[in-house]
């Protein structure tokens, strides 16, 4: 049978109909012109495929792919043009890299011919994104569109998942080759499942039985795994207590009777503590990122080791591992667990309690149940999640806004936080949550931003208006870089330098893309404000005016152990 001959850029959507794809967010430009050409017919009528989002800026496509990504456990695409165009994306990738997202980049590029001319908007994007992604690669030829995209998809949402980019001349869109579906299942050299050690698991599961004092780190990886209730069937019959990273919050249940809560640098002051103390740490899916260990030369060196993660190179990296356990956590956790005995550190996990009582008398009852004064972030959040009841997505930006809904946040379900966690990007908020509202349609997608996020992504308000995406953004305006203005009063003499922001009229920005707000400035207002948001369909802002000087506690600072956390700022 003849195969059919297509263009390269029909080819192209052909093989992300085959990857199952069905969300698109980008942005056209010169050089990826033919590709677009070609979704004009797959996105309407009776050939449509999948969805295209058309940003307003093409760091947004990667960052609503990564939103994408993080609730649908799918590969998140954004196709955009060269230059100045792709050079836009390289904080979504570099942000992807970092927090391990599957994500697929397809940029425009010069023809061939005129490569190494300096031709306009041309750029070095494989050079430029090599260190930053998982796979770089230059689609020179239409005969290698369909292998290249199953190869991205492959190693993207493989092993340990994170971005990819392919970089596409035009005349590789343009020509003509013979249309024949690829399917990539092996690249030499690529180990994505390595094959656990069963002597590793053994000593594993030697030192968790003879724990007194175990604890659990629950990472990212348990959500990237889909190891949920194997997570719950371990902790479970270990009697181990257990606490998440930022990216982990929503692998374990927040009501669930072992989980003890958020660990790092404005984690809670229980488990911070009580990883100096415990006798074996057991970290799953997770990287010993710095904001979790505090000073490592002090951290958790009373304690055994049993280090869980599907990529080798994150063994030993940060904190010597007594017993390395290389694998995908779906099949290694449950190894383990079958030579565990059936236990219970009741003793232990009462243990935790001085320190969680002590943390909700000076921090978390006056945060979030003050008795006056100005409206405050934490009790901004608590209504929220209260009114949520812990079944929404919570999709954030950086800063204070990030740690105060990551401390108050409820979570039920699993893959429900949405957070820049390696890179810290501010503006990640907006378009992210747009991301999510594809990913998850059925779900509700709450967005926390401060006044500084917001405005670094304003602009995808656009996005929101066109499509009617049904984010709930919750703005807690200060009026400053919260964040950088609490570093400043703590550890340089409260000299504020540039952190005090103006701030436009909110109400008139949301009134000009045509989304519903409501401006709480008093508690007494807040729940029906709440109420009033997630009542709505579609958008809405719910602008919070929020106390100026409010600081995230508790915190471990920089340089500190992660047990001298302060509770209060003297």
């Amino acid at each position: 049978m003849q195969k059919e001959l297509l263009s390269g850029g029909e080819i192209l959507i052909k093989a992300l109909i085959a990857e199952g794809v069905k969300t698109v967010f980008g942005y056209p430009g010169g050089s990826i012109m033919p590709v677009y050409d070609v979704l004009y017919d797959y996105t309407r009528g009776e050939k449509k495929a999948f969805d295209h989002v058309l940003v307003r800026h093409e760091q947004a496509a990667t960052h609503a792919a990564e939103g994408y990504a993080r609730v649908s456990g799918e590969v998140g695409v954004c196709i955009v043009t060269s230059g100045p165009g792709v050079t836009n994306t390289l904080t979504g990738v570099a942000d992807a890299m970092l927090d391990s997202t599957p994500m697929v980049v397809i940029a425009g590029q010069v023809g061939i011919a005129a490569l190494g001319t300096d031709a306009f908007q041309e750029v070095d994007l494989v050079g430029v994104a090599q260190p930053i992604s998982k796979w770089s690669y230059q689609i020179r030829r239409p005969e290698d569109v369909a292998w290249a995209v199953s190869r991205a998809f492959y190693i993207a949402r493989s092993g340990r998942p994170g971005p990819v980019v392919l970089d596409f001349p035009k005349n590789a869109q343009v020509d003509m080759a013979e249309w024949e579906p690829k399917h990539v299942d092996f690249v030499r050299s690529y180990v994505p499942y390595p094959e656990p050690d069963d002597r590793a698991i053994a000593e594993a599961a030697e030192l968790i039985n003879a724990a007194e004092r175990p604890l659990a780190l629950v990472g990212q990886g348990v959500e990237l795994g889909n190891a949920h209730s194997e997570l719950l069937e371990f902790i479970e019959k270990a009697g181990v207590p257990a606490a998440r990273t930022l990216l982990g919050l929503s692998a374990l249940p927040s009501g669930h009777p072992l989980n003890v809560g958020m660990l790092g640098m404005h984690g809670n002051y229980a488990p911070n503590v009580k990883e100096q103390e415990c006798d074996v740490l057991i970290a799953v899916g997770m990287r010993f990122s710095d904001r979790v260990t505090g000073l490592v030369s002090a951290y958790a060196r009373q304690a055994k080791v049993v280090h869980l993660d599907i990529d080798k190179s994150e063994i030993d990296k940060n904190v010597k591992a007594d017993v390395a356990v290389v694998g995908d956590c779906k099949v290694t956790l449950p190894a383990i667990t079958r030579l565990l005995k059936k236990n219970s550190h009741a003793e232990w996990l009462e243990s935790f309690a001085p320190a969680r009582e002590l943390e909700y008398e000076k921090v978390i009852r006056p945060a979030i149940h003050p008795a006056g004064g100005p409206l405050l972030m934490g009790e901004v959040v608590n209504a929220v999640a209260e009114a949520t009841g812990g079944e929404a997505v919570l999709v954030t930006d950086v800063g204070q806004n990030q740690m105060f809904a990551s401390r108050y946040f409820k979570f039920n379900r699993k893959r429900s936080i949405v957070t820049s966690g390696g890179l810290g990007t501010m503006g990640f908020g907006i378009p992210a949550a747009i991301g999510a509202t594809f990913g998850a349609p059925e779900r509700t997608v709450c967005m926390f931003t401060g006044d500084g996020g917001f405005q670094m992504s304003i602009q995808e308000l656009g996005t929101i208006m066109e499509q009617q995406a049904p984010v709930k953004m919750i703005l807690m305006n200060n009026n400053y870089l919260g964040n950088v203005r609490q570093w400043q009063d703590m550890f340089f003499g409260g000299r504020k330098s540039f952190t005090s922001m103006m701030n436009p009229l909110y109400e008139k920005v949301a009134a000009a893309y045509g989304i519903p707000y409501t401006l709480v400035t008093d508690r007494s207002q807040l729940a029906a404000g709440v109420e009033r948001m997630l009542a709505t369909p579609g958008p809405y802002l719910l602008e919070c005016a929020v106390k100026e000087e409010d600081n995230v506690l508790p915190m471990t600072p920089p340089g500190k152990a992660v047990d001298e956390m302060l509770l209060e700022i003297k």
